[in-house]
């Protein structure tokens, strides 16, 4: 009796690790990422974002992010932003054969501060989102999400920077933790137009941790010089 009671523990052992494994954790992934911010007039621009995210390091499906919206400036340190994302997610590490992916289309609005203490500067993004969910597995949902993130930059000298933030996921459903994005990077300024950041992610969810490793390319165009232009 002994024995086999020993023999089910160690087999839910293993079958418990080969599940933790399952989900990824292990990995160590990557976000590619690029965003733009495009200036067509005094007070509006336009955002463009593409994210690739994968479970391993630049391998192994697991989201596709296409986003935009329309950004209203205030002044230089505040802005209000309406949006739409889709969003393609493989939700297994490793995918099944003849698995179809989950589909999100995303509508957000969000509102961004800045300020700055000495040379330290500070973001505040309070971001309210509407999600009309499609999964595979449970069909259609409509799900709505609070996102509160706080980044703060200190910048080098003129090219390089060094940069962090905490982003909080809080649903407005059960259950109210979605997750928590940890992130630190250092970044390099091109020109006035053009940055990268080269960073690492923690990315908690209940019962689960994620390290991603980051690469981003931030781009700004004005799309008003053309009109100067033929003037």
């Amino acid at each position: 009796m002994i024995k086999k009671i020993l023999s089910i523990a160690v087999l839910l052992l293993a079958f418990s690790q080969i599940s933790a494994q399952d989900t990824g954790e292990d990995e160590f992934g990557l976000w590619a990422m690029y965003f733009g911010t495009n200036q067509i007039s005094d007070d509006f621009s336009i955002h463009t974002e593409v994210q690739h995210r994968s479970y391993e390091f630049g391998s192994n499906f697991n989201q596709l992010l296409l986003r935009t919206g329309l950004n209203y400036h205030f002044s230089e340190n505040a802005t209000a932003t309406i949006g739409y994302g889709y969003i393609s997610t493989d939700p297994t590490f490793p995918e099944p054969e003849g698995e179809e992916n989950n589909s999100e289309h995303r509508i957000f609005q969000q509102f961004v501060l800045k300020n700055k203490v000495g040379a330290f500067k500070f973001s505040h993004r309070y971001r309210i989102e509407q999600r009309f969910l499609d999964n595979f597995l449970t069909g259609k949902d409509t799900q709505h999400r609070a996102r509160y993130l706080l980044r703060v930059t200190y910048p080098v000298n003129e090219q390089w920077f060094l940069t962090a933030y905490d982003e909080l996921f809080i649903n407005l459903q059960e259950p109210i933790f979605g997750q928590n994005r940890l992130y630190g990077a250092v970044g390099y300024n091109f020109n006035k137009n053009v940055s990268t950041q080269v960073g690492y992610l923690k990315n908690h969810f209940t019962g689960a941790n994620f390290d991603r490793f980051q690469i981003g390319i931030w781009w700004k165009t004005d799309l008003r010089k053309k009109d100067k232009e033929n003037d």
